[in-house]
């Protein structure tokens, strides 16, 4: 059984959803990224790409492009889940921070920390 899906997100547009009881500290899934030189960031904005990339590299210059489910979780201030980057290996890795039940939304903090309440670039839709 696989471990999630993506499905609608009411409000949100589409999601990834636990298909079984996560624990936590448990790897959801490990993603390799698609990265673009600082030089191609400006026109990535210019794309639908926008809302979906990570800042990249030790000075967040880069971008990624996650692939597998990884640019589709969607964020909350009080998520489920973390992200980290993996630089050296060209992967993001997303982490049960808390248990997440079946057919939970698992969302994570766009900031990277969970904890941090810095403004995103858009309206927040509802929190978990």
């Amino acid at each position: 059984m696989t471990l999630i899906c993506v499905k609608d997100a009411p409000g949100k547009g589409r999601g990834v959803f636990a298909q079984r009881n996560l624990k936590k500290d448990e790897v959801i899934e490990t993603c390799p990224v698609i990265v673009l030189p600082p030089e191609e960031v400006n026109t990535l904005e210019l794309t639908q790409l926008y809302n979906y990339y990570f800042a990249w590299g030790a000075d967040s210059r880069e971008a990624a492009i996650a692939l597998g489910y990884g640019s589709l979780y969607n964020h909350s201030y009080t998520p489920n889940a973390k992200y980290q980057k993996d630089f050296s290996n060209g992967l993001l890795k997303y982490v049960c921070i808390k248990d997440i039940q079946k057919d939970e939304e698992i969302t994570i903090n766009y900031n990277c920390d969970p904890e941090d309440r810095t403004p995103v670039w858009f309206d927040i839709v509802s929190q978990n």
